[in-house]
């Protein structure tokens, strides 16, 4: 049998002369329900009202397949109308039907969110229409129309999705029956009245008064900078000319980071987003690709990486994820080869890293060292090798060979369970805190440190003095 969907819209009255006359020749007419103002258009009409199933709902959804089967169940046996206020294209449950039955007719009138639009009257020109009971998929957007405000607990979520996205101090329409009251969006939930008919309509503020800001405006705010009559820095750089400010931004939100900044890790994690829009806007202009196309690249990687959650590998630990992501990035990456693997290790890590990522992708093929033990021995072979060279006058040797020997330091290291780059930075801190300590203890005697370096004895003396001051220090 047919189902005809008729949305009511908003007022008495909104009902179309076609609904209407579909609504004079239907052998049953249903209605979502009747507390709305647009309910009093069927006034004349036999209709069978559902507000018992809102009643026995304990959620959104499960009311909307409630509707939806009972509407789907009434046409099993004859033609239906069913009425919905707002529009059809609104109505989850309406959605429902369309999809699972075939000789469906809809037959709309004004909706939710161009009535809250209308009422408030925003200058923005195409806004995001979105039921309160969706709201927390809402997308970042210039302006937005939600609708179904009906209780306190819904007016909170909105609030806070609409913070998240605008900035709690933004001024938006608060719609109740037609009667608009500007208010911030704090002060969503802090009404006195809710119902079907309350919405709230917002609109970003101009450019430079807004109190919350996304990775488009970020994208724009360097466009900007860079246009014609932009500031003349902005406007010179290329890639290779800031590639170095990425590598000292995410150095610096590491070290807020290690800090444990989390205001410091605000502000520097900005940073490295706005390195990321400077790359992504010049290389827009020369046509190669947009922010957008990166975004959509790293979330399919992410897909494809993760084939344990989103696809039939299994991965029950951190490390059986791992090896997952590893075999998925060789994959994608059409490595076919280990040696194909270590080429792809980028050449400007810090140089231990570097050794360290290298040691690890050889390993999984086999070659490496039995244990840390067996690498260590390594070290020494390599150091006599370097000695010797040195003996020998040979610069090169030993240039050559000191890297062997902090190669297979690296490797001792990484087989002993350690990050290699980890421990030398931490033993780098240790030294400057020991070295600072000595300093002082050696001042705190009248003497100054430049003049017993060459006494190697006081100066153990008071090498070892600073370290057991700091490991007191560290029991305490």
């Amino acid at each position: 049998m047919k189902i005809t969907l008729i949305g009511l819209g908003n007022a008495c009255g909104d009902l179309t002369l076609r609904a209407k006359s579909a609504l004079d020749v239907s052998p049953a007419i249903i209605a979502r329900n009747s507390g709305t103002e647009s309910f009093k258009s069927l006034s004349g009409y036999d209709v069978r009202v559902l507000d018992d199933i809102y009643k026995s709902s304990r959620s959104f959804d499960t009311l909307n397949k409630k509707l939806a089967a009972e509407v789907l169940r009434a046409a099993r046996t004859c033609d239906v109308c069913y009425c919905v206020d707002g529009s059809v294209s609104e109505d989850e449950g309406c959605k429902i039907i369309l999809s699972r039955h075939r000789d469906c007719e809809v037959l709309d009138s004004v909706s939710k969110g161009a009535a809250a639009y209308s009422s408030a009257r925003l200058k923005a020109c195409q806004p995001v229409f979105v039921s309160a009971y969706s709201v927390g998929n809402l997308k970042s957007c210039r302006a937005v129309c939600v609708y179904d405000v009906d209780c306190g607990y819904i007016a909170g979520e909105v609030k806070i999705k609409l913070t998240d996205i605008f900035g709690e101090e933004t001024e938006c329409a608060f719609i109740d029956g037609g009667k608009v009251k500007r208010i911030k969006i704090y002060e969503i939930d802090r009404q006195k009245n809710y119902g079907e008919g309350c919405a709230v309509a917002v609109e970003e503020s101009d450019f430079l008064h807004r109190d919350r800001y996304d990775f488009a405006d970020l994208e724009e705010m360097v466009r900007i900078l860079r246009a014609p009559g932009g500031c003349p820095w902005d406007r010179a750089q290329t890639s290779e000319s800031i590639k170095s400010n990425m590598i000292e931004e995410a150095y610096e939100l590491v070290d807020a980071i290690e800090r444990g900044d989390a205001d410091g890790m605000e502000e520097e994690t900005g940073d490295v987003l706005l390195q990321a829009a400077f790359h992504a806007v010049m290389e827009e202009e020369k046509g190669e690709f947009t922010g957008s196309d990166a975004l959509t690249r790293v979330v399919k990687k992410l897909i494809f990486r993760h084939s344990h959650i989103f696809g039939k590998d299994k991965a029950q630990s951190a490390g059986e994820a791992l090896k997952v992501w590893e075999k998925n990035k060789e994959k994608e990456k059409g490595q076919e080869t280990v040696g194909e693997t270590l080429l792809a290790v980028p050449k400007n890590f810090p140089a231990c890293m570097r050794a360290q990522k290298v040691g690890k992708r050889a390993a999984k093929c086999g070659f490496d060292f039995l244990s840390s033990v067996s690498a260590s021995e390594k070290i020494w072979e390599e150091v006599q090798e370097m000695v010797a060279c040195q003996m020998s006058g040979d610069n090169a040797g030993v240039f050559e060979e000191a890297g062997d020997v902090l190669f297979a330091a690296v490797n001792t290291v990484r087989l002993a369970g350690a990050d290699a780059e980890e421990a030398l930075r931490a033993a780098t801190d240790k030294f400057i805190k020991r070295f600072l300590k000595c300093e002082e203890l050696i001042a705190a005697d009248g003497k100054s440190i430049r003049d017993i370096t060459g006494d190697g004895l006081l100066f153990d003396y008071y090498w070892e003095k600073a370290k057991n001051a700091l490991d007191s220090d560290k029991d305490r």
